[in-house]
C-alpha cells in the first residue's frame, strides 16, 4: 500500500538529512520506501516492504513529525512502542485569521519559550509549534496531560491555571509510577 504526505518545502531537506541519512534511517528501521519530491513537498511512502504494519504507520508518523517541525532525533522517538504523536490545529480554536493564529502561537510558546518549556518539562513530552499546528510527542499519559494543557491555553485559560494543572498532573504521574493513586480532597 502507498500513502502520500504533503510536507512544507522548507522541511524537505530535514527529512532527507545530510547525505540522505535521515531518509535512509527511516527506510532501514521500518522497511518502507520513501520517494521524496523536493519541488512539490510530496512524500510517497511505499509500505509494501515494511517489516511490520505497525512500523509502516510509525514511518508515516515520523515523516509527519519532521514536517511539523521536530528534529529527526525527536521524531524517531515514535519508533518506541509507548510513544505517540498528537496534533492540534490552532485554527480550530480561533479561525483562519493569521493575526489570531499568531497570537495563540505566542500564548503557547510564552515569553522566551517559558510556557512551552514548562509543558515539555512538567509533562515530559516534546512539543513543536509550527505554522498553524501544535504537535506533541510522548508516552500516552504524558501526551494526554500536555494536550489538555495546550487545549486549555487555546481555549483561553490563564497561564497560571494551566501551570497549576500541570503541577497537579505531574504529581499524579509520579504516584502512578509507584503504583499509587492520587487522593482528591
Amino acid at each position: 500500500m502507498t500513502f502520500y504526505v504533503k510536507i512544507p518545502l522548507e522541511r524537505v531537506a530535514v527529512l532527507i538529512g545530510q547525505e540522505g541519512r535521515v531518509r535512509a534511517s527511516i527506510e532501514r528501521q521500518t522497511g518502507v520506501r520513501l520517494r521524496i519530491n523536493s519541488e512539490e513537498g510530496e512524500v510517497e511512502i511505499d509500505e509494501s516492504g515494511a517489516k511490520d504494519p505497525v512500523l509502516a504507520l510509525k514511518a508515516r508518523d515520523i515523516v509527519k513529525a519532521i514536517a511539523r517541525g521536530f528534529s529527526p532525533k525527536k521524531a524517531f522517538y515514535l519508533l518506541r512502542d509507548d510513544f505517540y504523536m498528537e496534533m492540534l490545529d490552532i485554527r480550530d480554536y480561533v479561525g483562519k485569521k493569521n493575526n489570531h493564529v499568531r497570537r495563540m502561537r505566542a500564548r503557547i510558546i510564552g515569553s522566551n519559550g517559558k510556557t512551552r518549556k514548562k509543558i515539555e518539562e512538567t509533562a515530559e513530552v516534546n512539543m513543536s509549534v509550527y505554522g498553524n499546528t501544535v504537535a506533541i510527542i510522548g508516552p500516552l499519559m504524558e501526551l494526554t496531560i500536555a494536550k489538555n494543557a495546550v487545549d486549555m491555553l487555546l481555549s483561553g485559560s490563564e497561564h497560571s491555571t494551566v501551570y497549576r494543572y500541570l503541577e497537579r498532573k505531574r504529581k499524579d504521574i509520579k504516584l502512578a509510577e509507584y503504583g499509587l493513586e492520587s487522593i482528591a480532597y
